[in-house]
C-alpha cells in the first residue's frame, strides 16, 4: 500500500538516468541539505540527504514520491514537506536501514499517511 510512495510523480520533471546527486534540496520552508545518493529506480526510487548543520550531520531518506519539481537549471530539488515533518520522519542510518524492507515500510507509511493530499488506501495520489 505503500509503494506510490517510492515512485516520482509525472509532473516532477525528473529526467529519465539524471543524476541529482549534489542537488540543493527545499522543503516548504527552506533548504534541508544536498542529495548524496539518488535513486530512480522504478518503484524504489528515494533520495539521501545530507543534511549538514541543519539537524547535525545526519542524513534522512525521502521516498521520490514528496519531490514535487526538479530544477535542472537552479540544481534543485522541491520537496512537499516542512523541515519540521522531515526531521519527525523515522531516523534514518544508511548502513542498517537502505536494504531493510521493514524500515522501508515504516517509512513508506508515515509519509504515505502525511500525504498532504490523501489517495487511495490513505496513500499519496498520483
Amino acid at each position: 500500500m505503500t509503494e506510490q510512495v517510492w515512485s516520482y510523480r509525472p509532473t516532477a520533471g525528473q529526467p529519465a538516468g539524471a543524476d541529482l546527486t549534489g542537488y540543493k534540496v527545499e522543503a516548504t520552508d527552506g533548504s534541508i541539505g544536498k542529495v548524496d545518493k539518488h535513486s530512480a529506480e522504478a518503484g524504489d526510487a528515494y533520495l539521501v540527504v545530507d543534511t549538514g548543520v541543519w539537524i547535525f550531520g545526519k542524513e534522512v531518506l525521502l521516498p521520490a514520491s514528496t519531490v514535487v519539481r526538479v530544477d535542472r537549471d537552479a540544481q534543485k530539488v522541491f520537496v512537499d514537506r516542512t523541515k519540521d515533518q522531515i526531521k519527525d520522519a523515522p531516523e534514518f542510518h544508511r548502513d542498517k536501514h537502505l536494504g531493510d524492507a521493514a524500515y522501508r515500510e515504516e517509512l513508506g507509511a508515515y509519509y504515505g499517511a502525511d500525504a498532504p493530499l490523501g489517495g487511495p488506501f490513505g496513500g499519496r495520489a498520483v
